[in-house]
C-alpha cells in the first residue's frame, strides 16, 4: 500500500484550496500513490461563523467534494478526504465536520461526522468552541478498502481510546486521524496520542494535519501544529511531515498489523470488572 498524506495549510477560501489540493494529488498520484489523504477541514479553516455560513455548502451541492471525487476517479486513486466544514439542515443552523473516503471510481464508500467536539480552554489566550458552530456525530465508521478495513476519525476523537479499540475489534487495520490540531497541544501530545492509538490497537496509523498559520479574510487567523505522521502497529513512527506544507509518501506492509497482533494479543484480553 503506497499512501500519500498532503500536508496542508488551507486558508479560508475554498476554491484557493480546492486548486492546491488538485494539484498535490496529481503529484502523488504520479510518485504512485494508491491512496491520498487530506487533513481536516481541507476546504476551509476559519474561526468566524459568519465567514463560514458565507463560504460552505451542503453535501449534495459542495464543489469541493464534487472536484475531488472526480479528480480521484480521474487519477484511479482512492483519497481519504480528511474532513470538509458542511452546511447541514438542522435547525440550530450547526455544521457537519465531515470525512469523506472516496474511491477509484470516485464514489463514496464512507462518510463520518465527528464525534468529539474540541470545546476546551488551552490558555486564556486560546480557547474553543466547536460545539457552537458544528453538530457532533453519533457513530462511528469502518469501510473496506483493497488493503484492509479502515476505521474513521477526526483529530480530537484521538484522545477517546474507547473509539479506536471499538474500531479494531470490528476489523480495522488502518486508523485514520486527519486534524487541523492546536499548536499548543500538538506539541505536548500529537505524536503520544498517535502512538498509543497505534500500540493500543495493532493498526497502522495515517494522520495528515494542517500546519502553519492560516489566512483568513475575517476573524481570528489559526495556528496548528503540522507534523503529519504515520505510525507503524508496533507503535514506531515511519514518517513525520514537519512543519512545513507538502506529501509525505509510505510504503505500508498491512502483514505487520497480524504480526503486532500475535505478539500482544490484546485486543482478545477484554475483561470484565467491577467498580469504581
Amino acid at each position: 500500500m503506497r499512501a500519500a498524506l498532503l500536508q496542508l495549510t488551507s486558508s479560508d477560501d475554498p476554491v484557493e484550496n480546492l486548486a492546491v489540493v488538485r494539484a498535490w494529488m496529481g503529484d502523488a498520484a504520479a510518485d504512485g500513490a494508491e491512496i491520498i489523504l487530506t487533513p481536516e477541514v481541507t476546504n476551509c479553516v476559519s474561526t468566524s461563523r459568519t465567514h463560514q455560513r458565507a463560504v460552505l455548502n451542503h453535501e449534495s451541492d459542495d464543489p469541493t467534494l464534487a472536484a475531488l471525487r472526480a479528480e480521484a476517479e480521474r487519477l484511479g486513486v482512492w483519497l481519504l478526504i480528511g474532513s470538509l466544514a458542511l452546511k447541514t439542515h438542522d435547525p440550530d443552523g450547526r455544521f457537519a465536520n465531515r470525512s469523506f473516503l472516496i474511491g477509484d471510481d470516485g464514489a463514496i464508500r464512507a462518510r463520518y461526522d465527528k464525534i468529539h467536539m474540541f470545546d476546551v480552554d488551552v490558555s486564556p489566550e486560546e480557547t474553543y468552541r466547536e460545539s457552537d458552530g458544528f453538530r457532533p456525530g453519533t457513530r462511528a465508521v469502518l469501510s473496506d478498502t483493497p488493503w484492509g478495513k479502515m476505521g474513521l476519525s477526526i483529530c480530537y476523537d484521538v484522545r477517546f481510546p474507547h473509539l479506536y479499540r471499538r474500531l479494531a475489534q470490528a476489523g480495522a487495520e488502518i486508523l485514520t486521524v486527519p486534524a487541523a490540531f492546536s499548536h499548543v497541544t500538538g506539541a505536548a501530545h500529537w505524536q503520544s496520542l498517535l502512538r498509543a492509538r497505534a500500540i493500543e490497537t495493532g493498526c497502522f496509523v495515517l494522520a495528515p494535519a494542517q500546519t502553519g498559520t492560516h489566512t483568513a479574510s475575517r476573524g481570528q487567523a489559526r495556528r496548528t501544529h503540522g507534523h503529519s505522521l504515520v505510525i507503524g502497529p508496533w507503535g514506531e513512527v515511519i514518517a513525520d511531515g514537519g512543519t512545513e506544507a507538502g506529501i509525505i509518501t509510505v510504503d505500508l506492509d498491512l502483514s505487520e498489523v497480524a504480526q503486532a497482533r500475535r505478539r500482544v494479543p490484546s485486543l482478545r484480553h477484554d475483561r470484565d470488572f467491577d467498580g469504581p
